[in-house]
């Protein structure tokens, strides 16, 4: 599914400020590599229903082996050390290392002896992890991709070098003999299969970090279909990273692919959008979604127009840039093939007649792609009138409860449009209407 940077900042997939971003909520990596590809598999969503099941198979199997998971054996401090060994030059080891030239070397290399001895320590503690995974995975029902690592690991595991290792009490406080004999093996023989096992477990600990949000925040797997009709079923949907979420029941198909949403500011417009994406997005990566379920066709991309800024070094304005995000879009969703678009408050950066003829045209025209789902909001009411004639626009608006100076928003979204206008409201409500009396 193509996404591009704007979106998965209008997502907040990532965000500058850690705890406002989706990948802070749901990583529970162990390790530096395992965060790292945590943020590739963020960034790139899936393109076909296979390779979503297959990543639903791999995070639902994690889950069960979570609570068997060899924390104490695997840590970054383990990966790290092993790593270093390795780029880290040392004086040759005796070949083959009897009790007397080892306990030379300890004692005229007593620095790359110190290097040796804790490595050797987290090799044991390392491999012992694997072979506990290896096991884990024999156990369990596979997805492609873990037949995949299961087989590596096999492959890799199997030399009776390795075997010997991994049955060491890793605790064992070892010869310097022993030392010597294994780092030699470790140094000379294993380096490059010791860094494809690294490898494979940065792997395992970023879909393990996706198993453990999954289990941590409740979430189902929703159901993928390839269809030549775009569609959204979800009910319970909320935004995951609110502490008291509302939910909500989405449905967008062929014959209603176009979602006209107003209320108040601060009613929740922003908050159902993002909620609609997110859930698409995290579905494209083959993770579970906050919902009580969720049934979608597969996308070929989801674009978003929430935050759009001016650029004052080029000397865009914030309304230059709001019609060159909707002609990048309009762009991209004329190939006939499945998007969903999600827009926010179109047509903020100019004055309300302008606006309204803006967005008039723009409704007007997106509602003609089949092909594309559409969410948008906006604060001009007044067009929703004349665009009632579209059968395929559904009206739903965010009820605001206004009595004298108080304000209260129920979250609650229902349909038809919103007329409310609070700006004054919450003016006078925040004392400013006061200090202006008073200059």
């Amino acid at each position: 599914m193509q996404v591009d940077k704007t979106t998965l900042t209008d997502l907040s997939i990532f965000h500058n400020e850690e705890e406002q971003s989706v990948f802070h909520h749901f990583n529970f990596a162990q390790t530096n590599g395992g965060r790292e590809y945590f943020k590739y598999i963020l960034s790139n969503p899936l393109d076909s229903v296979n390779a979503i099941q297959d990543s639903q198979l791999t995070v639902q199997a994690l889950m069960h082996m979570h609570v068997k998971w060899p924390l104490e054996l695997i840590t970054n401090g383990t990966i790290i050390m092993i790593e270093k060994f390795y780029e880290t030059p040392i004086d040759h080891y005796p070949k083959q290392p009897d009790l007397i030239s080892s306990a030379i070397y300890k004692v005229l290399h007593s620095s790359d002896y110190s290097i040796t001895k804790y490595t050797v320590t987290h090799a044991i503690s390392f491999l012992k992890g694997m072979q506990t995974i290896l096991n884990l995975i024999d156990n369990e029902k596979k997805s492609t991709q873990l037949k995949i690592w299961h087989e590596k690991l096999e492959h890799f595991l199997e030399k009776p070098i390795l075997k010997e290792i991994a049955n060491l009490d890793k605790d064992i406080k070892l010869s310097a003999k022993e030392n010597l004999f294994y780092a030699n093996f470790l140094r000379n023989q294993f380096k490059r299969t010791i860094f494809e096992l690294i490898d494979i477990f940065c792997k395992l600990d970023a879909y393990m970090s996706m198993a453990i949000a999954c289990k941590k925040y409740k979430f189902e797997f929703p159901t993928v279909e390839v269809s030549d009709q775009p569609f959204v079923n979800a009910t319970g949907l909320y935004h995951l990273l609110l502490p008291t979420p509302v939910a909500y029941d989405i449905r967008l198909s062929k014959n209603e692919n176009f979602i006209f949403l107003t209320g108040a500011n601060m009613g929740g417009k922003s908050t159902y959008i993002k909620a609609i994406g997110l859930g698409v997005y995290l579905a494209h990566i083959g993770m579970g979604v906050p919902a009580k379920n969720m049934q979608l066709s597969l996308f070929d991309g989801l674009l978003s127009n929430i935050q759009v800024e001016d650029n004052i070094f080029k000397g865009q304005s914030y309304f230059y840039n709001e019609v060159q995000r909707i002609k990048k879009t309009l762009e991209k969703i004329s190939d006939g093939k499945n998007w969903l678009i999600l827009i926010d408050e179109l047509f903020k950066g100019t004055n309300i007649q302008d606006a309204m003829k803006c967005s008039t045209a723009v409704i007007e025209g997106l509602i003609k792609m089949k092909h594309s789902l559409f969410v948008l909001s906006t604060h001009l009411y007044e067009i929703g009138d004349a665009l009632k004639q579209y059968e395929n626009i559904q009206f739903r608006y965010f009820e605001t409860n206004m009595s004298e100076d108080k304000i209260e928003f129920s979250y609650q979204i229902k349909e038809g449009i919103s007329n409310d206008r609070i700006g004054y409201l919450i003016l006078k409500r925040e004392g400013v209407t006061k200090i202006l009396e008073n200059l």
